[in-house]
């Protein structure tokens, strides 16, 4: 079915506002004036992929940040500025980045040369083609076309999670949280599609030394 027009979102919200209201007469009134929530999500885009759905979370309990395949670009004032906002003004204590396997951003970065973002001059061209550098790694361990399975295509989704895990936990306001002695927790972690489960693949919980 194809939705045409706003009807039918807005048919669904009023359903789903008056079954909160039977459940709970107060239950929007608690969320009035102020949120306090425990995680920042980063999370991908992908409409499969709600963060608040797949974690079973209720409004106000989560800070989310979504983009194209979950990245972290130190140039990014968006992703920058929800960052600095659910730190210092939030204060929450914990940082979900969650890839999800069938990334189609992971893929496109797979298959980009010869494709039509291929040195197109956009910023969706430019984002796939920062996201094929950051797991280059993993596609030269495993060049051949052949080897183009699930199993491989799971692996640059996780490689992709830890490339950016890698670049969140040397951002400027992770860091600044750190050094200040403040509690964070900061998970990279990954959904899959095909069972609903997230599971974690990596974390840290301070700043690591200088090597």
């Amino acid at each position: 079915m194809i939705v045409t027009t706003l009807k039918p979102l807005l048919a669904k919200n009023r359903s789903w506002a008056l079954q909160r209201r039977q459940r709970n007469p107060d239950y929007f009134k608690k969320f009035l004036h102020q949120q306090k929530p425990h995680s920042l999500w980063i999370g991908c885009s992908d409409s499969r992929v709600p963060a608040e759905v797949l974690t079973g979370s209720q409004p106000g309990e989560l800070f989310v940040h979504r983009n194209i395949a979950n990245m972290v670009i130190e140039e990014d004032d968006n992703l920058l500025s929800v960052l600095q906002y659910a730190l210092f003004f939030l204060g929450v204590k914990r940082i979900v980045l969650s890839g999800h396997y069938g990334c189609g951003g992971v893929e496109a970065a797979l298959n980009l040369p010869g494709s039509v973002l291929d040195g197109q001059e956009s910023a969706l061209a430019r984002r796939i083609s920062r996201l094929r550098q950051d797991i280059e790694t993993e596609l030269a361990e495993n060049p051949s076309p052949q080897a183009e399975t699930a199993d491989r295509l799971d692996r640059l989704v996780e490689a992709n999670v830890k490339a950016q895990f890698a670049r969140l936990v040397n951002a400027g306001p992770v860091r600044q949280i750190w050094q200040s002695g403040q509690e964070l927790a900061v998970f990279g972690c990954v959904y899959d599609l095909r069972s609903g489960h997230l599971k974690e693949l990596i974390h840290q919980s301070a700043e690591e030394p200088s090597l």
